[in-house]
């Protein structure tokens, strides 16, 4: 701990005075029961003392400095003790080597934020206030330089913007932390942005994972940012976007639009057969369809049907899509799960042979991820590994 000055910490405590009344408490005791009154709401609120961290709300970060400063006290110690109902002064946590950076815990680079969060009501109210990280990410996103092989990546940003213009490439929205990988194209900051490399994976103090990327965008310049910062700034950018690979093409919207139309349903069936093959797999045998009818209309010759192995089917999931291509949609799906298909023949109510080819050895909760992965268009990087029950990147295979 640093030795503290006290006129630093009576102008800090400034911004918490109230009114001094005659024959009450001084202006400076009033002002450190105030900020120290902060404190014990956030801790109200919260349920824990507040902690430092860049990942942590500006207010946290400010109490934890200003807490540090009154345990640190002895004058104000005792001056707080009898309104130390949550015997915060008296806490002696230790923190953690790495977790308080020294710029994390420069106090005027905190006050300048609460400053500058201009437009609240209370200044417990603040909008629009960014953690440290949030606002590194942008400073890393925005410090670019000029791509000197620019001409080599000009054609990818023309192709793209061509994809985008016929539908053959959409954009998603980008969720929160999702994956980003080499060959990927984002919109960032009004901006197309095309990965280029992908470094080496690392770990950050913090114990996250993290890479440095080499990213250029559609303006001639590049960037050599974290994966994390751009996540961050994907994010945090209302217009960022994810851009679909066009293998994948206009498969499925999470959602209808105004003007869609809804174009099918993904449905996942169980088999109510006695079929012994059947019976042993019951739990994770999945029939996995594409309809563009009604799924119960699908479903309710299923007992006379050898696709439905001659059997009633209950469904357990269905996903409503829009704007699809359906045909196009399903063989995707089945390519993904084809090393888990079903190998079992069925003799139709004639007695020919048939082998169904939509049934496969599945969790319900695979099937979930994949929808997902469909969805921000990224499953056309992915295959389902039996081996693993899950679904594994073509990369790692």
């Amino acid at each position: 701990m640093t030795d503290v000055d006290l006129d630093e910490l009576r102008a800090e405590l400034d911004d918490f005075a109230q009114p001094e009344k005659a024959g009450g408490p001084s202006a400076r005791d009033a002002r450190i029961v105030a900020g120290f009154e902060e404190i014990q709401r956030f801790v109200e609120k919260h349920g824990h003392a507040p902690r430092h961290g860049e990942d942590k709300d500006i207010f946290e970060r400010l109490y934890a400095v200003r807490l540090d400063r009154l345990r640190a006290v002895s004058e104000y110690r005792a001056l707080l003790k009898p309104l130390d109902y949550r015997v915060l002064l008296a806490e002696t946590e230790p923190i953690p080597t790495g977790a308080v950076p020294k710029e994390v815990v420069d106090e005027d680079e905190l006050l300048a934020e609460l400053r500058d969060a201009a437009g609240a009501q209370d200044v417990t109210e603040l909008r629009h206030v960014r953690t440290v990280a949030d606002k590194r990410a942008a400073e890393e996103i925005a410090n670019r330089k000029k791509c000197e092989n620019f001409d080599r990546f000009k054609p990818l940003f023309i192709q793209v913007q061509k994809d985008l213009d016929s539908g053959i490439r959409q954009t998603r929205p980008f969720q929160t932390m999702a994956e980003i990988k080499k060959g990927e194209f984002f919109i960032v900051g009004g901006q197309i942005a095309y990965v280029a490399d992908l470094g080496e994976e690392f770990t950050t103090q913090y114990e996250r994972r993290d890479s440095r990327l080499r990213v250029i965008y559609d303006n001639g310049t590049e960037s050599d940012v974290l994966l994390r910062s751009l996540q961050r700034a994907l994010h945090r950018d209302e217009a960022g976007r994810r851009i679909t690979d066009p293998a994948a093409g206009p498969l499925f919207a999470g959602e209808s639009g105004e003007g869609d139309l809804a174009s099918g349903t993904i449905y996942v069936l169980r088999s109510k057969s006695d079929y012994p093959a059947v019976v042993a797999h019951r739990d994770v045998l999945h029939k996995i369809g594409v309809t563009g009818g009604d799924v119960a209309q699908r479903i309710a010759s299923a007992k006379l049907d050898p696709t439905f192995l001659m059997a009633d089917v209950e469904v357990v999931a269905t996903y409503e899509l829009y704007n699809i291509n359906r045909a196009r949609l399903e063989n995707l799906i089945h390519r993904i799960f084809d090393a888990a298909r079903l190998n079992i023949e069925i003799k139709d109510r004639f007695g020919n042979p048939i082998t169904p080819r939509e049934w496969f050895l599945v969790p319900l909760f695979v099937v979930n991820e994949a929808v997902d992965r469909i969805k921000d268009g990224t499953i056309t990087d992915y295959l389902y590994d039996p081996q693993l029950a899950t679904l594994v990147r073509v990369s790692e295979r």
